[in-house]
């Protein structure tokens, strides 16, 4: 197994911050677009996909800002960011995305995110 590498993306989201931030922190917010079902528990948030269950600890949270996990049983050094960036010129918002994966695996990963982040777009209807 390769050592996991850190990989960032961003996407341009037509949303207000605050309206983003409660569909990245909130379980309710999370299984709208992120995974079928969330439930959290002492910082620990339950992910589940297609019965399958994966737990994240809450690393941190900054208002308006960023979420950030990590998986229980992952490596250390790894964890995921979501960070909502807003241009102070223009407003635009986009949404930071930072993870790890072993390098031939940063690719699928990518893709993965692109469509996750696609279905949160339209659940957001930006």
């Amino acid at each position: 197994m390769s050592e996991k590498k850190k990989f960032n993306i961003e996407y341009e989201i037509k949303s207000s911050p605050r309206i983003l931030y409660g569909f990245l922190n909130e379980p309710n917010g999370l299984a709208q677009w992120f995974a079928d079902d969330v439930n959290v528990r002492d910082q620990i948030y339950t992910f589940t996909w297609d019965g399958e269950e994966q737990k994240a600890k809450l690393l941190g949270l900054k208002e308006y800002k960023s979420v950030k996990f990590k998986w229980l049983d992952d490596e250390p050094q790894c964890f995921f960011e979501m960070e909502i960036i807003q241009d102070e010129l223009t407003n635009d918002v986009a949404l930071s995305v930072t993870d790890f994966a072993p390098e031939e695996n940063i690719a699928e990963r990518k893709l993965i995110w692109d469509n996750q982040i696609d279905y949160l777009i339209s659940v957001l209807g930006a």
